[in-house]
Order: structure tokens, then sequence, then C-alpha cells
């Protein structure tokens, strides 16, 4: 099916949407009611540049939820089941955030600038409702808001070569999500070493949205030598690596799962001091015992083309869990996917059953990563 996306004033563009559309952009997506690229309309050339060169990422979709005041440290901790003592300024932390049930609503990775004030880089939900709503019932004395913040990823294994002939060699000692406040000639950025890949690479965290094509221009330029070009977040990548993506793999509105079905469980401090949002919640999950986990899936068959929404997973007649994302891995040779299953279903189990369009697969329970 070919359908056409509709560009109009209620979805708002990224600063770099203008370049995007000059270098090719040929499909986008919505996230954090926000256009993102989803394809320059050669996708193993993305994929490749992506695995074994370097690609750049309008990915200013990412939105940030900045916490700034006197209390800013105090609800960042109140949101978060992860003990935030010891981080340090220019320090990023992965902290799920979940509902007062124990669910997931966002993963994001929080960034502390200075004492009172942090950015939470968000997944695909309204956070910053969330966190003034918390932010007002207790009372505390912090600004909750977003601010003119857009990331632009560089990933791929020469992502290092492109940030370092782009902004200096110091770059190359950053740690992985750590970050550090930066000017390139006018254009205000924070740099951090992180991204949704597991290839390496950073992210410009563009702090003046009128230099969008600016910014864009000045890598392209500095990555020309390396073989730049530019791509989007990739699904196949992601399920090869095991990456986590709220909204495929988990969303309170149609797949709630808790950290712990997500693997979070070490992330959590439930028997420390401080309070957060769903301890209670959280405590009873723990002692219950987790009925569900996260697996890798290997299909049989023919390639697959993916799909378009969570699939339930068969034992015999009996549902056993669901299927979040398959995709065709050409490099390994495989269908695979991830999903949850009952936590009582073992690595290497085989006999499960999805329904595809084209009719049933049969289904191996694998480990994560598959490469």
């Amino acid at each position: 099916m070919n359908f056409r996306l509709h560009i109009g004033p209620n979805i708002r563009k990224s600063p770099y949407f203008d370049a995007t559309v000059r270098d090719g952009v040929a499909t986008f997506s919505v996230y954090n009611h926000m256009y993102i690229p989803g394809s320059y309309g050669d996708p193993e050339a993305e994929y490749d540049r992506l695995l074994n060169g370097v690609a750049m990422w309008d990915v200013a979709a990412q939105r940030q939820v900045e916490l700034h005041g006197p209390d800013a440290g105090a609800l960042a901790q109140y949101l978060t089941p992860r003990n935030l003592d010891g981080t340090k300024i220019g320090q990023g932390r992965y902290v799920p955030i979940c509902d007062y049930d124990g669910h997931l609503i966002n993963d994001p990775v929080l960034q502390k600038l200075s004492d009172d004030r942090y950015w939470l880089s968000i997944a695909d939900s309204d956070l910053m409702l969330w966190a003034k709503a918390i932010a007002h019932e207790r009372g505390l004395n912090v600004a909750v808001c977003e601010p003119d913040v857009s990331p632009l990823a560089i990933q791929g294994p020469k992502a290092e070569e492109v940030t370092a002939a782009l902004l200096g060699d110091w770059v190359r000692d950053l740690k992985y999500f750590w970050f550090r406040e930066v000017m390139l000639d006018d254009i205000p950025l924070v740099l951090a070493r992180s991204g949704w890949s597991k290839q390496g690479g950073f992210e410009l965290y563009l702090r003046d949205g009128s230099k969008g094509t600016a910014l864009w221009d000045r890598v392209k330029e500095v990555g020309a030598p390396f073989g730049i070009g530019p791509g989007a977040p990739n699904d196949i990548e992601r399920l090869e690596s095991g990456l986590i993506s709220y909204g495929a793999d988990m969303r309170q509105q149609t797949h709630p799962v808790t950290p712990f079905e997500m693997g979070f469980g070490k992330m959590l401090d439930l028997n420390g001091p401080h309070d957060f949002v769903g301890k209670a919640a959280l405590t009873a999950h723990r002692d219950t015992g987790i009925t569900r986990r996260r697996t890798g899936i290997l299909l049989d068959g023919p390639p697959v083309a993916g799909n378009e929404h969570p699939l339930p997973l068969f034992q015999g007649d009996t549902e056993v869990g669901f299927v979040a994302e398959i995709a065709h891995s050409k490099r390994l040779g495989k269908n695979i996917g991830v999903g949850l299953v009952s936590a009582d279903l073992p690595t290497g189990t085989t006999g499960l059953c999805l329904h595809l369009p084209d009719g049933p697969r049969t289904i191996t329970l694998a480990d994560l990563p598959f490469a």
C-alpha cells in the first residue's frame, strides 16, 4: 500500500526539516508530535552506512523535558525508581519512568547540566505533562518546560572520526552517556556520546533551532571524506542489537509492561530511602514474581515484511505472549523479532506460533542481542 503523508501545521517540523527534504527524505513518521525521517529511499545503503561507515540522523523529535530550579534534582529522583545519587554534572543516566501502577511510561536518558538543571531526553510520550503535574502536586520549586533543543545524531563506526574532525580530538575521551557543552562557531551545542544504535556515535543537541540547516550542512561537509550520508533510526539494526523501543516494545495505551519484564530490575532501588512514583506497585511486582520476560524470536519461512501492531504469540491454543516487532535481517539471514513471553518459557523453546497475513509461522525463542 502506498500512502502520502500530509504536511500541515498541526505537526511540528524539526529545525533540520528543510535540509532533510533537500537531501532526499522519502518517508516521515510522527514522533512526539513532530515529523521524523523514516528513510531516504535506499534502506540497504542506509543500513550499510550505519554498520560499516557513518550516518547522520535528524532525531530532533527526541525532545527534551527540562527541570530547572532548586528542586530539579528532587523532581528527577521522584520520577524514576533508579537511584540518582552520585550523578555528576556532565553525566547521562538511562532512567526508566513508571506510573503509579508500576508500568513504564517512558525510558529517557537523564542529563545533569547543573545542580539545578536536568534534561530528560524522552521517547514518544507526553512526559512533560506528567512531570509538570507531579511537580505541582508535590509543591516543588521547579520549572518544567521543553527547551529549544534538537538532537542530530552521528552514528556508525566512523562517527568518532567525523565528530573529532568537527569539534576536535577531545571528543575521543568522552565516555558513553557523558556530554559537554560546546560552541561550533556560533552554533551552541551539547555533545553527548550516545545514540539509538549499537554501532557507536554521538548526538549533537542543537540549542538554537534557527541554526538547524547550518548545523546539518556543517556535519555533511565535514563527514563527506568519510562517506557520510543521511539516514534514520534503523529498526533492523535495533532488533539485531536488542535495543528497546518505547512505543513498539511497550506503550501504556496498548501493551503496558513493568521494568522487571523489560530487564531493568537491576536499575531499580526499591529498598533505598528515596520515594518515587510507583514504588509500592513495583515492590509488589517484585514480591509477587515476574510472569513475563523479554525475549528474541526467530521466525521460520521466507523473509517477513514487518508488522504494523503487536501480534499475539501462541503455544497450541494458549496465548503465551506477544511479539512487538519483526523484520528480516539480511545480514544474519534470519527473520528476527522481539516480544514478551511467559517467564516459564526458556530460550530455545520451539513450537510456538505467530499468525501473519500470509499464514502461520513457527517461532523459536532466542537470546538477545542477536548480533
